[in-house]
C-alpha cells in the first residue's frame, strides 16, 4: 500500500478548537489510543468546537464511520458543535442518520379510567360483540335461504370435504372417548351402588346419562377442540393470506362459499355422532358391569334395554344437533373476524374453542329448563 493510500488519524488542539485530520484510505482501521485520547480532550470541557476534516479521504468503511459516530456522541453529551470540512455530505449524512432515530421506545402514559368508565367500557364492547354476533347468524340464515332456493354459491366438494373431516374420521376419536366415559360413569356409580346392595342399577344409571346427556356433551367438546378449532384456523389462515379479500373482490358471498358447507356438514353429522358416543358410553359401562359387578352380559343389556326411553335417547340427539350448529359457527365467526398474522390466528382458535363450549352449556341449560317445562 503507498503512503497516500495509507490510513493516517491526527488531531491538533488550537486553544479552544479540536482539529481532527483523516488522511488516505480508511479500510478496516484500527487505531483506539488515538480516538481515546480526542474523547478524554473532548470530556475535559476545555474546548468550544470540533473540526473534522476529511478531505483526503480516498475511501472509507464502517471503521472510519465508527470513529465519527464515538467522536459524536462525546460532544453530543458535552454540548460541543462539530464542523464539517469534506468534498461530500456522505459521512456526515451517515453519522447524522445514526443519531436521528430514537432507540428507546416511547413510554405510553397508561390512562386511568373511573369507575363507571370502565363500566360503560366494557359494556359498549359487550354491546359490539353482540352486533357483530348477530350480524354474522343473519347472513349464516340468509345463505340458508339461498342455498333452499338454489341461489347459493357453494361448492359440492367443500361440503362433502368438511362432511368427510367431521363425519367418519372424528369416529376412532369419538369411540374411544365415549367408551372410556362410560366406563368412569360407571364406575363411579359402583362405587356407591355396592354400598346398598344396588350394583345391578349401574346398566340404567350409564344408559340414561350417557343418552340423556352425558354422550352429547363430550362429543361437543370433543368437536369443539377438534372441528371447531379447525374451522377458525383455517378460515383465519385464508385472511392472513388475503384469500378472503380476493374471494370478497370477487363478489364471492364468505358465509355462502367458506361458512354454511362447514355449518351444514357439522350439523348433519353431530346426531350419528352422538348415537355413536351413547353406544360406546353403553359398552364402557357393561365393561365395568361385568368383569368387575360380576354382572353376566345378557343381563346387563336386558337391564340397559329396560332403562332406555325415547324421549332420553331423543333429547340426547337433539343436544347433539344444537351443540353441531353452535361449533359450527363458533369456529367459523373466530375464523372470519381473525386479525392478519399468526398470533391472531392462534387466538381465534382459542376463542373459538371456547365460546363454543361456553354456549354448549348455555345451551345446555335453556333446553334442560325446556324440557322440565314440558315435562320430557
Amino acid at each position: 500500500m503507498s503512503k497516500e493510500q495509507k490510513a493516517l488519524f491526527s488531531y491538533h488542539v488550537n486553544q479552544t478548537e479540536l482539529e481532527l485530520i483523516f488522511q488516505g484510505r480508511f479500510v478496516c482501521f484500527q487505531d483506539s489510543s488515538s480516538l481515546s485520547r480526542v474523547i478524554e480532550i473532548v470530556q475535559k470541557g476545555q474546548i468550544k468546537r470540533v473540526v473534522v476534516q476529511t478531505k483526503e479521504v480516498i475511501g472509507w468503511d464502517s471503521s472510519l464511520a465508527i470513529i465519527l459516530y464515538r467522536v459524536k456522541k462525546e460532544t453530543e453529551r458535552a454540548h460541543i458543535p462539530i464542523i464539517w470540512k469534506e468534498r461530500t455530505n456522505g459521512l456526515k449524512r451517515l453519522v447524522e442518520l445514526a443519531f436521528s432515530v430514537d432507540r428507546k421506545p416511547p413510554v405510553l402514559s397508561k390512562k386511568t379510567s373511573s369507575f363507571l368508565e370502565k363500566i360503560g367500557e366494557t359494556g359498549f364492547l359487550v354491546y359490539q360483540s353482540c352486533c357483530a354476533g348477530f350480524s354474522f347468524l343473519k347472513k349464516v340464515m340468509f345463505s340458508l335461504g339461498r342455498l333452499l332456493s338454489g341461489r347459493a354459491v357453494i361448492r359440492k366438494v367443500d361440503f362433502l370435504f368438511a362432511l368427510e373431516d367431521a363425519g367418519y374420521k372424528a369416529v376412532p376419536i369419538v369411540s374411544l372417548i365415549s367408551f372410556m366415559v362410560g366406563l368412569i360413569l360407571a364406575f363411579v356409580g359402583a362405587v356407591q351402588l355396592k354400598v346398598f346392595g344396588a350394583h345391578i342399577y349401574v346398566a340404567s344409571l350409564v344408559t340414561i346419562g350417557m343418552t340423556r346427556i352425558m354422550g352429547a356433551i363430550m362429543i361437543g367438546v370433543i368437536m369443539a377442540g377438534r372441528t371447531g378449532a379447525s374451522y377458525a384456523a383455517a378460515i383465519g389462515t385464508m385472511q392472513v393470506n388475503e384469500e378472503i379479500d380476493a374471494l370478497k373482490t370477487m363478489g364471492v358471498s364468505i358465509s355462502d362459499f367458506l361458512v354454511l358447507p362447514r355449518v351444514l356438514a357439522l350439523t348433519l353429522t353431530m346426531p350419528f355422532l352422538t348415537v355413536l358416543a351413547d353406544f360406546m358410553g353403553m359398552i364402557g359401562g357393561g365393561a365395568v358391569g361385568v368383569f368387575m359387578l360380576g354382572i353376566s352380559p345378557q343381563e346387563y343389556w336386558k337391564l340397559s334395554i329396560e332403562a332406555l326411553s325415547l324421549s332420553h335417547f331423543l333429547v340426547g340427539v337433539f343436544h347433539g344437533l344444537v351443540f353441531g350448529i353452535v361449533i359450527a359457527l363458533c369456529g367459523c365467526y373466530y375464523g372470519v373476524h381473525s386479525g392478519r398474522d399468526a398470533n391472531s390466528v392462534g387466538v381465534s382458535t382459542t376463542k373459538a374453542v371456547v365460546s363454543a363450549i361456553v354456549w354448549m352449556i348455555v345451551m345446555t341449560g335453556l333446553i334442560t329448563f325446556a324440557c322440565e317445562v314440558i315435562g320430557v
